[in-house]
């Protein structure tokens, strides 16, 4: 029986119990191995009882690719260790981030703005960018808002790799079945998760804040969360949510690169529906991109970018689409061959010069 004041490994001084679960604890305590001791959070495992090999194996995978990474959102591997006092505990240590999980602030009344949401899921999608570009991939599985922590200096950290996965899913493989209801796609509970398992996780999660209600509670249609009629957002979120939160892998975002893109052009930027292929001087432009298409169109600036002097995007798939700001006139000329679908833009044929 572990109690406050104990000291663990010889070093580690127990103050308080953060978690239990099923042969798992959590604790804040004190590293005493250092000058002046620090807070740190030891997880610990009883093994045996409820606890079996597959359990210890994801809890030594999360201490290994734990201390694999180095980022400054993802707590830092400390230690790990094992002790045999009556019960086997195995023991893993990384640093303390002072802050509040975003389910604690949840479960205290916070209501999260439109404005908050975009910019908690940029800094999460960033995380998740940076785990997915590893090789082999880390997938983290257990996206929610109690792994979510907004510490105290503002930023959005990630926490509990608890549920790891060190490679990414290949066809046909299995994997244990790990996440958590609400939160975890179809095909993870199938034992096979991908790069887009996260993403979806993310999109429950956003679901949750804005609605403050867990996804598991609210209904579905056709295996995607029905969640729209109970919030007061812009299309343009709702639908990237939406996509996050697609049934099919594949009909999600292919990586949290172009998730964030997407949610930083808006996915609303429309023009009228045209197919008018204008003929351009050629002063005005150089088309250099191997296509003999060429759209050119003016319509009001929206107001979400308006005071921008210039900007070129990359659309993945498709060719730079640049926009000038000029007064209060967005123009765009596209070099393309392609359908942009979506309504971003509609209607471009390709033609000659």
């Amino acid at each position: 029986m572990l109690e406050a004041e104990q000291i663990l490994h010889e070093r580690y001084q127990l103050k308080q119990q953060l978690g239990h679960n099923a042969g798992r604890q959590t604790w804040l305590a004190e590293d005493l191995g250092v000058s002046p001791p620090e807070l740190v959070v030891v997880k610990l495992l009883a093994f045996g009882g409820d606890v079996n090999w597959d359990d210890l194996k994801l809890f030594e995978r999360e201490a290994q690719v734990l201390k694999q990474l180095n980022h400054p959102r993802i707590p830092k591997y400390l230690d790990y260790f094992n002790i045999d006092d009556r019960v086997l505990w195995f023991g893993l240590v990384h640093n303390y981030i002072p802050g509040s999980s975003l389910k604690e602030q949840l479960n205290q009344g916070k209501r999260f703005t439109e404005g908050e949401v975009r910019q908690i899921a940029v800094d999460v999608l960033k995380i998740i960018e940076f785990l997915h570009q590893l090789n082999p991939a880390v997938l983290h599985r257990d996206i929610k808002p109690s792994n979510l922590i907004l510490g105290d200096d503002g930023q959005i950290y990630v926490i509990d790799f608890g549920s790891v996965q060190d490679r990414a899913s290949q066809e046909g493989a299995t994997f244990t079945v790990v996440g958590t209801y609400g939160y975890a796609p179809m095909e993870q509970f199938g034992g096979r998760a991908v790069p887009a398992s996260d993403l979806y996780g993310l999109g429950a999660t956003l679901i949750h804040l804005l609605t403050r209600t867990a996804p598991a509670d609210l209904p579905q249609r056709n295996l995607r969360i029905c969640f729209k009629d109970q919030v007061n957002l812009s299309a343009n979120l709702i639908s990237w949510i939406q996509k996050l939160t697609e049934p099919a892998p594949e009909q999600r975002f292919k990586s949290a690169s172009e998730a964030i893109l997407a949610l930083e052009l808006g996915m609303t930027l429309n023009t009228p529906k045209s197919n008018k292929l204008i003929k351009l001087p050629r002063s005005n432009f150089v088309n250099n991109s191997g296509q003999g298409g060429v759209l050119d169109d003016r319509v009001p600036v929206p107001d979400e970018i308006k005071g921008w002097n210039w900007g070129a995007f990359l659309i993945p798939g498709f060719w730079p689409i640049v926009i000038l700001n000029k007064e209060e006139t967005l123009r765009s000329t596209i070099f393309t061959n392609y359908f942009i679908q979506r309504s971003v833009y509609r209607s471009i044929h390709s033609g000659s010069l």
